[in-house]
């Protein structure tokens, strides 16, 4: 049974938004892990953080997105578990928990469906099919802009979000050559072992 729900997002202050739509729609409180803006967080930093938020709040269940909108990495997740040692489960599309501290977790794969059975404490990656969200009602966001959020920082927290990969160069591939058209297959294929040497 869910005692509490806890929103927590590491960035800057404007992520205070993102946390009270969470309290809006159900989540107990709230921690802002706040970053200067100028600080890119990578995602073992952000995995880190978070370790940190885990080893003060005691959860059973941590809940993240599958990947980030800015960077896509899907990586947080998986270093999170690896972090604390804990059960993971990835892509997750549905979550049953059981009576006897494991939870069964149903993920996509490339051939369909999986279900594996994890044990408590787990790190779960969410795909967008886990639920449908709920839509906060107007007495439910004028009580989030009352709630406190708790703020902590990086240094508070006792972790280096100090940036460890640096990107160098970003281009755009090569454009793609137009098609050619061919008299015959015999051409076809000379082309195909001679030009392109794929056969």
């Amino acid at each position: 049974m869910v005692t509490e729900v806890i929103a927590v997002s590491c960035g800057v202050t404007q992520c205070q938004e993102t946390l009270r739509t969470a309290m809006a729609i159900g989540a107990d409180r709230a921690i802002l892990v706040e970053v200067p803006a100028d600080l890119e967080l990578q995602p073992l930093a952000v995995a880190k953080l978070l370790k940190a938020v885990v080893d003060k709040e005691k959860p059973e269940i941590c809940i993240l997105g599958k990947q980030a909108i800015d960077d896509d990495a899907n990586q947080t997740g998986q270093m999170l578990s690896a972090l604390l040692g804990w059960s993971q489960g990835c892509f997750a599309s549905k979550l049953v928990l059981n009576g006897d501290g494991t939870a069964n977790v149903t993920r996509e794969v490339d051939g369909g469906l999986e279900t594996v059975t994890l044990k408590l404490p787990l790190v779960l990656t969410t795909d967008l099919r886990l639920n449908e969200p709920r839509y906060a009602s107007l007495p439910n966001i004028m009580k989030a802009k009352k709630k406190p959020i708790e703020q902590l920082t990086p240094e508070a927290l006792g972790v280096d979000v100090t940036p460890r990969l640096v990107t160098l160069k970003v281009e755009e591939p090569a454009k793609r050559q137009g098609g050619r058209k061919v008299a015959s297959v015999a051409e076809l294929v000379d082309k195909l072992r001679n030009e392109a040497r794929v056969i």
